[in-house]
């Protein structure tokens, strides 16, 4: 009974690989599959070399090319005036800024300019006397002599007797004295030293102004400078007075600046040089944000192409006989979307974006090739590819 069994479990199991060796056997005998091939719409550029202008973009922020930082030198009352010292108030050159309360100091000037004056009338009968070829400058001088203006100049000594007589009767110590309290009588009032608006007040009307203390801020809007940092190896290109085109941030509205300075020394943590731009327009603000383009040099014999047409070993792919063929081109500057190329012969196609799985050897064809307008050196077409199956 156990043999018999035994001998079932075998025949089928004999059975079952027999049937499996047939599925084996027939699934060879089936057709391959159609590998289906989806190709992409792409374009081609027919390449004219010519000069391309490298231009660098650059960005930054508006700073008053003149600007005055206020501070007090003299301790006293801020006086009222005429226009009100507030932010965006407009001054014209020499107009007060600010006028501190000088009465007490102005008495002690004007007594130190009496004083002057007496000393000198001391002088005179000695003069007369002993220095008769020199009283008269000395009497013109005192008839000139004005107490409520400013103090003239001392005549000139003409020879060593005289100075030794103004010197001992300390004219000369009396007088300096004198012209010292008149310079410091005028930090009691500050000028506008140009015309212009004021950006910042920090102090109002009836306020102890003290010495040493910050006032406000005071601009030129007529002139503003961009700074923009540029890569060392562009410095040397740069010259003052090249003219530089600038735009705000929406590329909404343009303006016209030129480089004015461009720093002598290299940043040592970034590598980058400041060059400023100066730009007048009445529509700028101190602050504003602009972006600049620099043109640096020109490449000749070159061409401007897409950045992301060149792989990572400096090769483009060109279009012959309906196939992409890879062609090593020389990269001589990348941008953040462009790049400008050498060695691409002229009338060479080349595509013109970017194809996802593009390799070398890739089959195409052509449906329509319509030149159209030629656009920055490069004649641009249309090259449709078709679905193929295999």
């Amino acid at each position: 009974m156990r043999k018999t069994i035994l001998y079932i479990i075998a025949g089928v199991l004999l059975i079952a690989a027999f049937f499996a060796m047939r599925a084996i056997a027939d699934s060879k005998d089936k057709e391959a599959p159609k590998i289906k091939k989806v190709v992409k719409t792409v374009f081609v550029d027919t390449i004219k070399n010519t000069d391309v202008p490298i231009i660098i973009p650059a960005n930054g922020n508006l700073v008053a090319k003149r600007r005055v930082e206020l501070y007090a030198e003299v301790q006293g009352i801020f006086k009222n005036s005429s226009n009100l010292f507030k932010a965006g108030q407009e001054y014209k050159r020499g107009q007060t800024l600010i006028s501190i309360d000088a009465s007490e100091y102005y008495a002690s000037v004007q007594s130190s300019k009496s004083n002057l004056y007496n000393q000198i009338t001391a002088i005179m009968p000695d003069l007369r006397l002993d220095y008769p070829d020199v009283f008269p400058k000395w009497e013109a001088y005192l008839n000139s002599f004005n107490i409520n203006e400013t103090t003239p100049k001392l005549p000139e000594i003409s020879n060593d007797k005289e100075k030794y007589f103004i010197n001992g009767r300390g004219i000369l110590t009396t007088y300096y004295n004198v012209k010292n309290l008149e310079q410091r009588l005028g930090k009691y009032r500050i000028s506008a030293p140009f015309t212009g608006v004021l950006t910042e007040a920090l102090v109002t009307e009836g306020t102890l102004i003290r010495a040493g203390q910050k006032l406000g801020e005071f601009i030129d809007t007529s002139t503003y400078e961009l700074q923009v940092s540029l890569n060392k190896d562009y410095a040397d290109l740069l010259e003052v007075g090249e003219n530089v085109e600038l735009s705000n941030i929406n590329k909404t509205k343009t303006y016209k600046g030129k480089v004015s300075r461009v720093n002598a020394s290299i940043d040592q943590a970034t590598q980058t040089v400041s060059a400023f731009i100066e730009v007048s327009n009445n529509t700028l603000k101190e602050g504003m944000y602009l972006q600049a383009e620099l043109e640096a040099r020109t490449i000749k014999n070159a061409i401007s192409i897409d950045r992301g047409l060149v792989n990572d070993r400096n090769e483009i792919f060109t279009v012959k006989d309906s196939t992409l063929v890879s062609l090593t081109v020389n990269p001589v500057y990348f941008s953040d979307k462009k790049a400008v190329v050498k060695g691409v012969p002229n009338g060479e196609v080349i595509l013109s974006k970017p194809v996802s799985g593009a390799y070398n050897g890739m089959l195409v064809k052509v449906v329509s090739n319509e030149p159209s307008a030629e656009t920055n050196s490069v004649k641009q077409d249309s090259l449709t590819v078709t679905e193929t199956t295999k």
